[in-house]
């Protein structure tokens, strides 16, 4: 290699050299100090998250008085399924949890035929009105009528006591309708309408048969809502509902806690009375969310594509 060679190489800039990413980068001990950082600070967040749960289930089964003394940590103790027989042997329960699959259901259905409309016409452009009903969407996110107006509003309705006070007063939600809304316009192209409206379609046949078969993200993400908030409707039953045959689940759970907490009869003190109810409070924690947890892992990914297309601009 001749001298002017050696010059020249040695000018060359080791940042122009192309980036291969077949060579191996040999990280520095700093690198792994701050990997076993973030490692332990996200070990901590998940043992935060998870163990209060992981608690609840390994008490639910374990005995009242091992779980007072301390003794339940990591697994259950004196295995027993007292409280949860003390729950099923009620067969108001079996009424409860049928009551609350048919308003959740229904309730689901009817907020998206509601909402998904809604927001597909909200956000056309060709649609003068709609920055001023959009405008009347929000204002009512920030204010209402009060508990008193309302109940007198759904008596004049003639709803309460029936299935349709859990269905119809929730039927749509300002911020459903605006996160779907957003979805609507940022990842539907304007192109599809044009070329359907080419094709002679209607807004009719573009809407069923293009731009719903393209939104199942953020659908399921809207009825994965629209579920929960039907589910844990506990204050509905409980100042609209005094018929016990038409409450749902949740209210059915907390009479059983408040009936077996005050009774005198099945415990011999007020130490015991409280350690059946606290094995209660597990079981039905337990019990009213395992359909929620059985259910959210099959729309996790829906449910994180749909927020951020539905969230990138309001």
């Amino acid at each position: 290699m001749s001298n002017a060679t050696v010059a020249v190489a040695a000018k060359v800039n080791k940042d122009d050299i192309p980036f291969n990413p077949k060579v191996h980068y040999k990280k520095k001990p700093s690198d792994w100090v701050i990997d076993i950082i973030i490692w332990l600070l996200l070990a901590f967040v998940v043992i935060a998250v998870l163990y209060p749960l992981w608690f609840v289930i390994i008490s639910s089964f374990s005995s009242p008085n091992a779980v007072a003394s301390g003794d339940v940590t990591f697994l259950p103790k004196d295995i027993t399924l007292a409280g949860y027989e003390a729950v099923f042997k009620n067969d108001q329960i079996w009424n409860g949890y049928l009551n609350t699959i048919i308003y959740t259901v229904l309730g689901t259905i009817v907020n998206l035929v509601v909402t998904i409309p809604c927001a597909f016409a909200l956000s056309r452009a060709e649609f003068k009105a709609r920055r001023v009903i959009m405008f009347l969407f929000t204002v009512t996110m920030f204010f209402s009528g009060g508990l008193v107006p309302t109940y007198l509003l759904y008596q004049q309705l003639d709803i309460l006591n029936t299935p349709l006070v859990f269905i119809l007063p929730g039927a749509i939600s300002a911020y459903n309708v605006i996160v779907a809304r957003t979805f609507f316009e940022t990842s539907i192209p304007e192109e599809l309408h044009d070329a359907a409206q080419i094709d002679g379609m209607s807004y009719f046949g573009y809407f069923f048969r293009i731009v719903i078969p393209l939104s199942s993200a953020i659908i399921a993400v809207i009825g994965l809502y629209c579920f929960v908030a039907h589910w844990n409707d506990y204050m509905t039953g409980l100042i609209y509902v005094t018929d016990t045959n038409k409450w749902p689940l949740q209210n059915v759970l907390q009479q059983i806690l408040i009936v077996n907490a005050s009774s005198s009869q099945s415990a011999a003190s007020a130490s015991d009375q409280q350690q059946i109810a606290d094995q209660l409070k597990f079981a039905i924690i337990i019990i009213s969310t395992l359909p929620l947890l059985v259910l959210y892992p099959f729309l996790q990914k829906y449910f994180n594509k749909g927020v951020m297309l539905g969230a990138v601009k309001g």
